[in-house]
């Protein structure tokens, strides 16, 4: 029940704020499959992009310091999103291991494989975590390409602007039999295709990083 306030709640701001989001190839994803999705990061407007129009249950890996945030941390927590301590690189893997738990029933996690936003709309180095606990987990990656919401609420300011978003779901990547010696060809896979649904300004040449 709080993940579908919490969907028309991010559904009702978009639309207050005049901002029209168009989603294509949810087909893609199976029904009653748990996923890893990984998306870009461009901008803040990302999370209530795709949380208002998703329309499937998932949880969200968020950096540990939004669970400060006055009311905002104590929700997530409740709805059973996951927190990670990005400056404990053993601690976020295995917060991420501990929300295996969480992730059934055909309920996904998702994550910005960047490990923030980006500057300026463009795709940036990938991080290795996510990919660790897909592969560990045995869970097929989900990339989706999120374009336009670096217009809507640019980096550096709060200042909304109307405009419009388009979420691009892609085909999954199975992991199996893959293993952890293979994460930095699947990490090139997934930034290849991710990069595929973006414009060419947001592309970027560099798909992962250490």
């Amino acid at each position: 029940m709080a993940f579908h306030c919490g969907t028309i709640w991010a559904w009702c701001l978009c639309r207050a704020n005049f901002t029209w989001v168009r989603i294509r190839g949810r087909e893609r994803a199976k029904a009653g499959q748990s996923y890893v999705i990984m998306s870009n990061h461009q901008s803040h407007f990302d999370i209530l992009a795709f949380y208002g129009h998703w329309g499937r249950q998932f949880r969200w890996i968020m950096k540990q310091e939004l669970r400060q945030v006055p009311g905002l941390g104590w929700g997530c927590a409740a709805v059973g999103h996951i927190f990670v301590d990005r400056s404990d690189r053993e601690r976020a893997i295995a917060s991420m291991r501990a929300a295996a738990r969480l992730l059934e029933g055909g309920v996904s996690v998702m994550i910005f494989p960047e490990g923030t936003r980006s500057h300026d709309g463009r795709l940036q180095a990938f991080k290795k975590g996510g990919f660790m606990m897909a592969l560990e987990l045995g869970l097929p990656i989900l990339p989706v390409s999120i374009s336009g919401s670096r217009h809507v609420l640019p980096g550096h300011t709060l200042r909304l602007l109307p405009g419009s978003v388009r979420i691009t779901v892609h085909e999954p990547i199975e992991v199996a039999p893959r293993s952890l010696e293979d994460r930095e060809r699947l990490m090139e896979e997934v930034a290849a295709v991710i990069r595929s649904g973006l414009s060419p300004w947001e592309r970027a040449a560099v798909p992962y990083s250490s």
